[in-house]
């Protein structure tokens, strides 16, 4: 049986869904329908921002995909851990709010995604955040996604991470979401008053006593349904049985780099060949579904600490108790962070024009799962170029719900991208040099090879990188004479009407930052696409070093290779 009468269907209540839910029922005369495959994000180990791992490991919360066999990674499936649960990513991620530099949205418009300037796009970006130190030019001050930079930095660690930073000659930046990124700084995470601020609890909560708004979870969309060129409706399954929503207005696909050119394929959108494979009779033609897919790799750089201030002294049973205690009785301390709350950004070598290399500074030495790999205390980075040439796709695995889809991100396979972590591990070192940190610097744990050694460095990255969660583009937006465009600039599917789809499948290239921020982002201002409205455009002003055509860092006047 169908329903009947949405004027919205909006599929994913992720980072992105749950945004085009809130914004599009604010309308009262718009009804709005809400389908999540997962359940509710309230888990005791989702609102805690230090127990961040946690809700990663659960099947309750992620979907689990990994990669296919990576060729360039010596054969390794990567993990690609994607949010199952209202708030999708935004309720088990790391929580760093990192919007990208600027010039990461004017190059969108370069590749053909017209009106998504960054002048265009930071009306959206106040819109959705509500900053701790309140409304400014650059910052939100009364949105409903909340920022902050944690425990300001208590720990000495960070402030010395920032100080050696400076020191090899990157310069100093108060708000690297501001006017200036390039830089070392505080870093911002999205923390309400010592909880996980995703954008189920920033959006879809203050909307769901919204009679016009029905949310329904555990329902898991099996296809977009086409009449004569147009969607009018979903087929999906709850509770194990079968059901379809129809809507004469538009059905919004928010499910993800994964799960949105997934749902496309199924529906029968996509490239013939890829549909073939699987008996599915192509409905409309689009090779652009499942291709351009990009993501961030990571590394850890590791040292013992001489002094015992790091985390590695809180991660016994009886300490994790009493951090635990403290966190429930009044959201705060040591349980009230994700522990990123100091970072850098930086430039490659001269000739690259705004930073295309990242930092997170954690004051411990510690895998992602919260599991140390030595005794004693340490320290780490997490580091990676952010503008990776190399592609990959999404494609099915098969027909059924049941059946995993095939991703290949293809890492490493560009040559340039071997080259820019030659460059990357040999400044991130020489930064961890810095006179500021020799304090606390003990023995490096990691990588501990000779960076001088190009096949050294090829071997140790192929064998130690890690994704860094944020897969993007695998639906891109593009011009009209892009073939690979699966949607215009409006999120509209090309060739077909009633249907869109916004989430960060959607980037033509990846930003250089995390991808929460911009995916919600994004979401805001596609609300209004679909509204018929619009914020006016801000050309407020952005730095980029006057002399990157050449050099690398502030006070050099050549590139470091």
């Amino acid at each position: 049986m169908a329903e009947q009468g949405y004027d919205a269907i909006v599929i994913g209540g992720g980072s992105a869904g749950a945004v085009i839910a809130a914004r599009l029922s604010e309308d009262p005369k718009r009804r709005v329908l809400l389908l999540e495959a997962g359940a509710d994000d309230r888990g005791l180990f989702v609102r805690m921002p230090t127990a961040l791992s946690i809700p990663m490991g659960q099947a309750r919360y992620n979907w689990g995909y990994w990669s296919q066999p990576e060729p360039y990674l010596d054969g390794r499936r990567i993990d690609c851990a994607r949010g199952k649960v209202l708030g999708g990513s935004s309720s088990i991620n790391g929580m760093v709010y990192v919007r990208g530099h600027p010039c990461d949205f004017d190059h969108w418009v370069a590749e053909g995604a017209a009106g998504w300037s960054y002048a265009a796009c930071l009306p959206y970006f106040r819109r959705a955040e509500r900053w701790v130190d309140g409304e400014g030019r650059y910052r939100g001050g009364d949105g409903p996604l909340d920022t902050c930079n944690g425990n300001g930095m208590e720990n000495p660690l960070y402030q010395a991470f920032i100080e050696a930073g400076v020191q090899a000659g990157y310069g100093h930046t108060e708000d690297y979401n501001g006017y200036r990124q390039e830089g070392f700084g505080p870093m911002h995470m999205t923390v309400r008053k010592g909880e996980r601020c995703s954008t189920d609890l920033a959006y879809l909560t203050p909307a769901k006593g919204r009679p016009n708004l029905t949310i329904e979870t555990r329902a898991e969309v099996e296809r977009v349904l086409l009449e004569a060129g147009r969607a009018t409706g979903v087929r999906y399954v709850q509770d194990g049985v079968m059901r379809e929503a129809l809507t004469d207005g538009e059905v919004v696909l928010c499910a993800g780099a994964i799960g949105s050119p997934v749902i496309l394929q199924r529906s029968g959108i996509g490239a013939p060949d890829a549909l073939r494979a699987h008996g599915i009779t192509t409905a409309h033609e689009l090779p652009g579904v499942g291709a351009n897919l990009q993501d961030h790799l990571e590394v850890y750089f590791q040292y013992r600490c001489r002094e015992p201030i790091t985390l590695n002294g809180h991660l016994s049973p009886l300490a994790k108790a009493r951090l635990g205690a403290r966190w429930l009785l009044t959201k705060k301390g040591l349980g009230a962070t994700n522990h990123f709350e100091s970072c850098g950004f930086i430039r490659s070598q001269a000739g690259v024009r705004w930073p295309d290399i990242q930092y997170h500074f954690l004051p411990a030495a510690i895998r992602y799962d919260g599991k140390a790999a030595f005794k004693g205390h340490g320290f780490q980075v997490h580091v990676g170029p952010n503008r990776p040439e190399s592609r990959g796709t999404v494609r099915l695995g098969g027909v059924s719900l049941k059946d995993e889809p095939r991703i290949q991100f293809n890492y490493l396979r560009a040559a340039r991208d071997r080259k820019d972590w030659r460059r990357c591990l040999r400044l991130t070192r020489e930064i961890l040099q810095q006179d500021a940190l020799a304090t606390y610097r003990g023995d490096e744990i990691q990588p501990a090879i000779d960076l001088d050694d190009d096949a050294a460095v090829d071997a140790w990255v192929r064998a130690n990188v890690e994704t860094a969660y944020h897969p993007a583009g695998s639906c891109r937006m593009g011009a009209a004479d892009d073939p690979c465009a699966v949607v215009d600039p409006e999120c509209r599917v090309r060739g077909l009407t009633g249907l869109r789809v916004i989430d960060a499948s959607i980037f033509p290239t990846i930003p250089n930052g995390n991808l929460n921020a911009p995916t919600i982002m994004v979401a805001e201002r596609a609300s209004d696409l679909i509204r018929g409205g619009g914020l006016p455009p801000d050309d407020a002003p952005v730095w980029v070093d006057p002399h990157w055509a050449t050099r690398q860092r502030e006070g050099q006047s050549a590139a470091i290779s």
